[in-house]
């Protein structure tokens, strides 16, 4: 699809079948990604619980990672949706070297201190003494993938962005479906155990790399090229804005999974490693909706830079609507079979006894994510970064870890299995004023305007 043709489909075509038709292919991407999280997880839980712990103590860090591919990701990509709604092209194509080359050298930094402090990080991370040579073992692998973690996904971000939604699907599904490939071809064939699993991920990231970048040489991507990265104060200053709420969101992931395994710690072995279960289903329910509403960034991005206030509405609240109804679905069929779902992978009688529970706490409260979610997406893409910064660090931050610290004190193991549906329900609350607030200052906004984008006049010259 050619530039004009794209900025007419996203500000022009019926609202429902523009989002439906860009969520689609992102929908998949995270399912396949969600999926090669479970794959490692089913096969690696065909070892041992300690196996099974480390690897959940390594997720944190690596959300810690992707924080950083999404900070770099999100903040030029969701300018760049703009600048291309606004028809600035240049400063598009500015914006997204910038945006690469910054990820890609921030992932070298993180590899580089992450080998050098690997026993102190895994520590920090919340690895017992039983489970530390195994974190130690898988995390050493794994931070070799940091660069390529970080660009592709930052690639991703940009190219989904700009309304190639099939495009960034392919990289991210490919290197996915490798690593789920070379999964029981490491772990089993070859008896690599955690090892195998810690190289099917990187060679898969590896390939997603690869192929992402590669696909910024077709016709109608936005390139990126060594000459146009010029880093400037007001380029980061913008990548900060839009990107900050998922370095929020992502961090704040990381620092509340290790609060979570520090204190599923307390109760053995088999808490960790069932609280890294329910974590890895219930993302994997998640990305869908979060998906839908990746379909909807571009839309949100092109509408907010062609001042089609009344669209982005009409976009925002389809997608509410439909992640609210798919998650009761999705809900209601996890309670029923929890204890079938986590047995799946980890049939353990200690790890089911607590990741049941667990689950069915989570899917109460899930339903109310579909709001959260496409509100922290809006106003992120919208750049109303405090906000946006307030909505992604509810969920994981401002409450889960205060509330991992309480509940357990006063309810035991049961305040961990529930602490994650209390923050959902605070979460949910908060949400509703500050999106009546925002839709009322955009109202306001639009209308005294002309059309002039005035945030972005002296970005990138």
């Amino acid at each position: 699809m050619q530039e004009t043709d794209k900025y007419k489909f996203l500000t022009e075509a019926p609202v429902n079948g523009v989002i439906l038709k860009m969520a689609i292919p992102t929908i998949m991407s995270m399912l396949v990604t969600s999926l090669y999280n479970m794959v490692d997880t089913y096969f690696v839980g065909r070892l041992d619980t300690q196996s099974t712990a480390a690897v959940g103590i390594v997720f944190s860090f690596m959300f810690f990672i992707q924080s950083f591919g999404f900070f770099f990701g999100h903040g030029s990509g969701n300018y760049i949706s703009r600048e291309l709604g606004a028809k600035h092209h240049a400063k598009a194509e500015k914006m997204a070297s910038i945006g690469f080359f910054s990820s890609f050298l921030f992932g070298c930094i993180i590899l580089f201190y992450g080998e050098i402090l690997l026993k102190p990080l895994s520590l920090l991370l919340g690895s017992t003494p039983t489970i530390l040579p195994y974190t130690e073992r898988y995390l050493w692998i794994i931070l070799l993938g940091t660069p390529f973690l970080t660009s592709s996904l930052t690639l991703n971000c940009q190219m989904r962005l700009q309304g190639y939604a099939n495009k960034s699907m392919q990289g991210m599904v490919l290197g996915a479906l490798l690593n789920c490939i070379l999964d029981p071809l490491f772990i089993c064939t070859f008896n690599m155990g955690l090892s195998g699993a810690a190289i099917a991920t990187v060679v898969g990231q590896i390939v997603s790399f690869g192929i992402l970048l590669a696909m910024t040489r077709q016709d109608g991507i936005i390139g990126i090229r060594w000459s146009n990265f010029k880093p400037t104060w007001i380029a980061m200053k913008e990548i900060f804005y839009g990107g900050s709420p998922s370095l929020s969101r992502q961090g704040l992931g990381c620092f509340a999974t290790v609060a979570l395994n520090y204190t599923a710690g307390i109760y053995g072995d088999a808490a960790i490693a069932a609280m890294s279960i329910v974590n890895r289903i219930t993302m994997f329910v998640m990305s869908m909706v979060v998906g839908l509403g990746q379909g909807f960034q571009p839309v949100c991005g092109f509408c907010y830079g062609a001042r089609l206030f009344d669209r982005l509405k009409q976009a925002y609240w389809f997608v509410v609507k439909v992640g609210t109804i798919f998650l009761i679905v999705m809900g209601l069929i996890g309670i029923y079979y929890s204890h079938e779902i986590v047995s799946l992978f980890r049939d353990d009688a200690a790890v089911v006894a607590i990741g049941a529970p667990a689950l069915v706490w989570q899917l109460v409260a899930y339903p109310l994510n579909a709001l959260s979610m496409a509100s922290n997406m809006m106003t992120q893409t919208c750049r109303k970064p405090w906000r946006a910064n307030i909505l992604a660090a509810a969920r994981k931050g401002l409450f889960f870890v205060p509330l991992i610290l309480i509940l357990p004190y006063f309810f035991g193991l049961k305040g961990v299995e529930m602490c994650q549906a209390w923050s959902d329900i605070l979460a949910f609350i908060l949400t509703v004023p500050v999106m009546i607030y925002t839709f009322k200052q955009l109202d306001s906004e639009f209308k005294e305007e002309n059309g002039d984008i005035h945030y972005s006049n002296e970005v990138l010259e």
